[in-house]
């Protein structure tokens, strides 16, 4: 698609510098609304992101990020000159979801998209007592934790990386399942996956433990059973300027001393 006809949307966090940037870039370059738009322009960090992917997962529109929030891992860095430009060279990034369902205590089963992780915490001050299962089979008997969790490659660098879990190329065909302050068995560090496992956390004594299950910013509480798998009919696509690609900022992480 040419530069001139590029619809364009913005969206941007509610900070005064990044919603005076969307509204001087609206003067720019019009504003269609995300209905009619083939770009996303999300103006905040990485938290709106990851807000913006999941509204437009359902339309299959990429998302191209500016800079104003603290981090930024996901986001280009922003200039209002030039961005058609920067539109049309900007490299795109596939990632793929995570699909969690969980069976709570009253037998109710909900379902939620997770772009960076899905998270098992403990419910109050007792530690979660957690079976882990991957395809149906038990793999860990019994994890004595504050929490696990499952990451996608894209999340790899975030909450799985201060957990201490393995960072994963971009493109690679893996997951990442890493505790959470693990107390028993003290030196389980957790395990990299294929990406067409299907991985069950089930919760025991969870009267006496209760245990409450995250997909990003969606919360379940009281959870039983969690069970999660990669969701290929859900993908989204980011936008990233030449040699800053999210594959280029995975591979630099790795080297951080």
């Amino acid at each position: 698609m040419s530069k001139a006809r590029r619809k364009l949307s913005f969206v941007a966090s509610d900070t005064a510098d990044a919603q005076a940037a969307a509204a001087g870039l609206r003067e720019t370059y019009g504003e269609v609304g995300l209905a009619n738009a083939d770009v996303i322009v999300a103006l905040g960090g990485d938290g709106l992101m990851l807000q913006t992917l999941h509204q437009v997962m359902p339309h299959g529109i990429p998302v191209y990020g500016m800079n104003f929030g603290s981090v930024g891992f996901l986001m280009n860095h922003f200039a209002r000159a030039d961005l058609l430009d920067r539109l049309e060279v900007a490299l795109p990034t596939e990632i793929y979801p995570l699909s969690m369902e969980v069976v709570d205590r009253s037998g109710n089963r909900q379902k939620a998209l997770a772009l960076n992780e899905v998270s098992i915490f403990r419910g109050t001050y007792q530690a979660a007592k957690l079976q882990i299962l991957v395809d149906g089979e038990t793999r860990l008997d019994e994890l004595v934790c504050d929490g696990v969790l499952l990451s996608t490659p894209a999340g790899s660098t975030a909450y799985n990386l201060s957990a201490h879990g393995p960072i994963l190329p971009i493109d690679s065909p893996l997951l990442a399942l890493t505790p959470i302050s693990p107390f028993r068995p003290r030196r389980w560090r957790g395990a990299i996956l294929n990406n067409r496992a299907v991985v069950t956390f089930r919760t025991r004594e969870a009267e006496k433990r209760p245990v409450n299950a995250v997909a990003d910013n969606v919360e379940f509480q009281n959870v039983l059973d969690v069970t999660v798998r990669e969701d290929r009919q859900s993908g989204v696509t980011l936008l990233f300027d030449p040699g800053t690609s999210l594959e280029e900022r995975i591979l630099i992480e790795q080297f951080r001393y």
